[in-house]
């Protein structure tokens, strides 16, 4: 069937899970010193229900043991409250306890006295906060179940405006932590995380929902749905095709949800599906989660339609992104080119210098700038003379001179940038000649005066140089290479970054193999 708000709803539940809603019953606290005010109440409400649900009674007979009562059942609807017990004023003592100490504004209370001069109604209206005053005179059978029926529909709508200022919090702070995620991966992770945490939190009791919850955020791109992220027993799935790792029902709701643009919401399954503005298809899919409340469905509503726009603009720093690094790798391998390198040289650059970044400790966000920024660490040799630069023999003293001008030509064009890569990459030019134990140039800094991007760089560069065909050179077999870094370990390179070449040196490799000459 089709909700007011647009949404498909399955409703098709099973006998068990319709027999625990109709279980669920209202607490009502009876509170009076007098037993025959308890079996009248009792009597008159006798078999009462209010949207299906039964009403539980409970029955206490003092101020004190009321208050014990309220505490253990903070879900309680409402409080028929006598003034009169202990004290001449125990039942007002109870209303301020209840109010003011443990807080609870969404019980509904009503005074019946039997002595209205103790305790006047108007003071008490307006000095006390309660819902209803009555005499016990005038509840005849009919009035109480008109204020039991009222003040259960008040308590409802009061847990409906709180939950969704409870919700809308949650949705708030949400989309607020999730926005600082830059990456789409990561983003799409935080959207599952967060809103998985809302749905399984059942707002009328503040518990979580029984069930293992899998999640899925996927989009929709050359004619297939594909996951950008899971969780649960979807967590290994990454960008495959949801045909081939879904239940079919599951596959075929989504179908569903694509052709109609539409929520769907059945048992054990939610699917949110969106679009943004520009028409990428996204759907977010919970299974393992029931009885989803219309006002939470309004707010998963609210939730999408924020990350439309947010995944939306993720995509469109992205394009931007992969454009830099795109002409980043063209600007590198016309520098490559100039010096009969190919432009895969760059590129294992690039991937092995981020893979040893992420090995050393460096946070993702850094080794990434490394990747972008790395290519670029030989920019300066568009300004050597090809003569020297493609010099098949050794270098005189005065060519290689001329050659390591390079390292400041690189980084003087691009210092003056504001980009962060761009001003990582200017370091990176000047300082991928430095040597750890300060014999390198252009101003022979050691240790860590070498920025590490430096340092990660020089060795990867050389590691690369070695392993392949130059022009001046054969390339080198593993061995000889490994060898040598062994040998240049605290000398050339530094010894940590040496350990940590020779223990990921099959990744290394891998690297090689996808990026060939």
């Amino acid at each position: 069937m089709q909700s007011d708000s647009g949404d498909l709803v399955f409703v098709e539940e099973s006998k068990v899970t319709r027999q625990k809603l109709l279980l669920t019953p209202w607490k009502v606290i009876i509170v009076d010193d007098e037993v025959a005010v308890h079996e009248v109440t009792l009597m008159a409400l006798a078999g009462v229900k209010y949207e299906g649900r039964a009403i539980n009674f409970i029955s206490c007979y003092s101020a004190s043991e009321a208050q014990a009562a309220v505490r253990n059942n903070p879900d309680a609807a409402l409080i028929l409250l006598d003034v009169v017990m202990e004290t001449d004023s125990a039942g007002l003592e109870l209303v301020k306890y209840i109010r003011e100490v443990i807080h609870n504004n969404r019980i509904r209370i009503v005074l019946r006295t039997g002595q209205p001069g103790q305790a006047p109604e108007r003071d008490i209206v307006v000095n006390y906060n309660i819902d209803d005053y009555k005499e016990k005179t005038e509840l005849t059978s009919t009035k109480l179940f008109t204020m039991v029926i009222s003040s259960l529909r008040a308590f409802a709508d009061i847990n409906t405006i709180e939950m969704s200022r409870v919700g809308l919090t949650h949705i708030i702070d949400a989309t607020r932590d999730i926005f600082a995620l830059k990456s789409i991966e990561l983003f799409t992770t935080g959207v599952l995380e967060q809103l998985t945490a809302f749905i399984r939190t059942n707002p009328a009791t503040n518990f979580l929902r029984e069930g293992e919850v899998n999640s899925i955020a996927a989009t929709y791109e050359d004619e297939e749905w594909r996951q950008m992220a899971g969780l649960g027993k979807y967590a290994n799935h990454h960008h495959a095709n949801l045909a081939s790792f879904v239940k079919k029902n599951t596959y075929l709701k989504l179908k569903k949800a694509e052709e109609t643009k539409q929520n769907f919401f059945e048992e054990n399954l939610i699917i949110a599906y969106f679009e943004d503005r520009v028409g990428n298809k996204n759907a977010l899919i919970f299974e393992g989660i029931n009885h989803v409340s219309s006002l939470e469905k309004d707010l998963i509503k609210l939730f999408t339609k924020n990350i439309s726009i947010s995944l939306e603009n993720l995509h469109l720093i992205e394009d931007v992104d992969e454009t830099q690094k795109e002409i980043i790798y063209l600007l590198g391998g016309a520098v490559e080119s100039r010096s009969k390198e190919t432009g895969s040289h760059i590129k294992r650059v690039a991937k092995i210098s981020k893979l040893l970044a992420l090995k050393y400790g460096l946070s993702a966000e850094d080794a990434g700038i490394l990747e972008y920024a790395s290519p670029l660490h030989d920019l300066g040799k568009i300004a050597i003379p090809d003569s020297i630069l493609n010099k098949a023999g050794r270098l005189t003293e005065q060519e290689m001179s001329i050659m390591r001008t390079h390292a400041e030509i690189g980084h003087n064009m691009l210092s003056s940038s504001k980009k962060d890569i761009l001003k990582k990459a200017a370091v990176i030019s000047l300082e991928h000649h430095e040597r750890w134990d300060g014999t390198g140039y252009p101003h022979q800094k050691s240790g860590e005066g070498i920025h590490i991007y430096g340092r990660i760089t020089a060795i990867v560069d050389v590691l690369d140089a070695l392993l392949t065909k130059r022009c001046y050179k054969e390339a080198w077999p593993l061995e000889k290479v490994l060898t040598l870094l062994e040998q240049e370990k605290g000398k050339h390179f530094e010894p940590k970054l040496v350990d940590l070449v020779l223990e990921n040196i099959e990744e290394i490799l891998k690297i090689q193999e996808i990026y060939p000459d």
